[in-house]
């Protein structure tokens, strides 16, 4: 009887436990205050979150705006900034206005990679046409969000 005991508790406790690392984005205000101490305002570019990572604190975003600007391609480092609340960041709006862009974020918690590849739009993140994944983003997987987003795409 013990032996079957067990395995139920296992099966429970992997359930409970068992969310994989992601990220989630939000409105930039969502962060609050860096870790510097800037208070985030609205115009900042957006919020991302780690999520189900067992040490937040650890927790380590980096990220790329990828965009087309008067046909041409072009690629940028972003400025992910932690804040105050473990696992928090802010992500400057540090991409060209005009064209079109979508920022390629990639998060690692421990052993863990999650990404997300958000596409931005006049006002803002496009939170409906964002892409997560619980592994790094192919670079075939942001060329479409891209051509999607200039109405090149399905």
């Amino acid at each position: 009887m013990r032996l079957q005991v067990f395995p139920i508790i296992g099966m429970l406790a992997s359930c409970a436990w068992g969310a994989d690392f992601s990220l989630a984005i939000g409105n930039p205000i969502a962060v609050g205050v860096l870790a510097s101490g800037t208070i985030v305002k609205k115009d900042v570019g957006m919020a991302v979150r780690a999520e189900n990572c067992a040490e937040p604190g650890k927790a380590q975003i980096s990220g790329t705006a990828e965009g087309i600007v008067d046909g041409a391609r072009r690629s940028i480092p972003l400025r992910v900034l932690p804040a105050t609340t473990a696992g928090a960041f802010a992500v400057p709006h540090d991409w060209p206005q005009g064209g079109a862009w979508v920022l390629n974020l990639t998060g690692h918690c421990g052993n863990a990679t999650a990404s997300a590849v958000v596409p931005m739009g006049p006002n803002g993140f496009l939170r409906e046409s964002s892409k997560f994944f619980t592994r790094a983003a192919t670079a075939a997987e942001v060329e479409l969000a891209l051509k999607t987003l200039t109405g090149g795409g399905k």
